[in-house]
């Protein structure tokens, strides 16, 4: 195959100097005033018909029989058929078209007519070549084997296989409808670093990287939660951000060490306020992207958006579906007896709300395949969460799932600094352990809590899972242009 590659590509750059020894090198032609799309054709046929017309694409086709030829060029929208001559382009021109390649970038003029097989096509007049193609497009690329090779190389996904390009438009417009919702709910977006001296918000791994003018280490951000809530504290009630996190680690079909997420804050508010929040936005996205049905498909699973949405607490999630009840009064042996039965995995030290979150993460979150809000995570695992009043083992904090993965965390948002500090001197321990997603001391944010942070409510949203399950798209890999990929040697 590499052989044929190298062959075909001999070929066409003997083309290309010969073009260029002629005075017609393709790439010295700087514009290319086109004023009509292939779709808009289409639709529009009646309007259209014997209407000249300019349109500039990629040859995806083409067909010569002697004194006459059929092609097709696609241009953003779609593609439509041309329809070449001699007569109709001169001899010299339909010449010229002869030896253009299928992948060339052309520039089309002629009027519009249908054929006798009903199809609307261009009877081409003039064709220019506006750049050339000097590798060859695959023939069958859904029949790759190795498809990573359609990540690696998107830019040939994207014109081999247009209906890709289909889930990045929908992409763009869920994008902009979460915007649009969240704008028209008063909230101000803005922007906050991803370059940190400590990477805080949430428990990860951080990419590091070296400043060498201030030579020292800084973070990729893992979330914008600290500043966004520094933003309360100095008088915005409601905010948010819509930016690429950065999270040094595991790849699957639902994780890319760089993602997009959305996070907002209101003052005034709890996690019940982002509950809310959150089931409106999924439907402003289903009116946007679903033409208002509350049932979307995905991956052979149907959905159903239709609120309230179920909510459970993780103590009751635990007892449905592991059969432990961690609400009653047993202590921390007699609920590890429980928890080995069933295989689950914890260390030895493990402390009550721990072990509660480890039976739930292992053994519950499979289960959780239509849309559900898990509420009242422990302490230990919710460094930033507000503690319930009812319950101080437990925090005001809910996650949120669809088809058995989680799309999305908030909290009552924690506003005692001295609460906040401690909790921070708790995850430094577990990092000194050897914890690695624990979080820093921020001094500079409990500084900003002792200022005073109003009642508050947070929700982030996996913004690339979301769209995977509004595009159907079974990985993370699907929903992104360029995914992370290993470099090959």
């Amino acid at each position: 195959m590499e052989e044929n590659i190298s062959e075909i590509l001999k070929v066409r750059q003997d083309k290309l100097a010969k073009l260029q020894e002629e005075g017609k090198n393709p790439f010295e032609i700087v514009k290319y005033d086109k004023d009509a799309y292939a779709q808009t054709i289409k639709d529009n046929f009646d309007s259209y018909e014997n209407k000249q017309v300019k349109i500039a694409g990629r040859l995806m086709s083409k067909r010569v029989m002697g004194k006459a030829s059929f092609a097709h060029v696609m241009d953003s929208t779609g593609q439509i058929q041309l329809y070449a001559s001699r007569d109709g382009m001169g001899e010299e021109n339909y010449a010229e078209f002869k030896k253009f390649d299928i992948g060339d970038i052309v520039g089309v003029e002629g009027f519009v007519f249908k054929t006798q097989t009903g199809e609307i096509s261009i009877h081409v007049q003039k064709m220019i070549l506006l750049s050339k193609s000097l590798l060859p497009l695959p023939e069958k690329f859904h029949g790759l084997t190795n498809v990573d090779l359609r990540y690696r190389q998107r830019y040939v996904d994207l014109i081999a296989n247009p209906e890709v390009k289909n889930t990045f438009i929908l992409r763009s417009k869920i994008i902009t409808a979460i915007r649009n919702f969240l704008d028209n709910e008063g909230f101000v977006e803005v922007d906050t670093p991803i370059l940190n001296t400590i990477a805080g918000g949430a428990s990860a791994r951080p990419f590091i990287t070296h400043h060498n003018t201030l030579d020292i280490d800084m973070f990729m951000r893992i979330a914008p939660e600290l500043y966004l809530k520094r933003l309360i504290v100095g008088g915005f009630e409601k905010v948010y951000e819509m930016g690429r996190q950065f999270r040094n680690e595991g790849m699957d079909t639902k994780h890319n060490p760089e993602f997009t997420t959305v996070e907002l804050y209101q003052a005034y508010t709890d996690y019940y306020g982002m509950m809310d929040i959150t089931e409106r936005m999924f439907a402003a996205i289903a009116d946007a992207v679903c033409g208002g049905a509350r049932k979307i498909n995905y991956q052979g699973v149907e959905l159903d958006l239709t609120t309230p949405w179920k909510k459970m607490t993780m103590i009751e999630a635990v007892k449905e579906y592991c059969g432990i009840d961690f609400a009653t009064s047993g202590n921390v042996e007699d609920f590890k007896d429980q928890a080995k039965k069933i295989g689950v995995d914890f260390e030895d030290d493990v402390t009550w709300g721990k072990l509660l979150y480890e039976v739930y993460d292992q053994k519950v979150e499979e289960h959780l395949v239509q849309p559900t809000f898990i509420l009242d995570y422990p302490v230990e695992v919710s460094p930033l969460a507000k503690r319930k009043p009812s319950d101080p083992r437990l925090t005001e904090r809910f996650e949120f799932f669809m088809c058995a993965r989680e799309m999305g965390n908030a909290f009552s948002e924690l506003n005692d600094p001295i609460d906040q500090r401690n909790r921070f001197l708790s995850q430094v321990a577990e990092r000194e352990k050897g914890d690695e997603e624990a979080q820093m001391m921020d001094e500079d944010y409990v500084n900003a809590l002792m200022y005073g942070l109003p009642p508050t409510g947070g929700l982030g949203i996996g913004v690339d899972r979301l769209i995977m399950l509004f595009t159907d798209q079974p990985s993370i890999r699907d929903v992104l242009l360029f995914p992370t990929m290993k470099p090959i040697k």
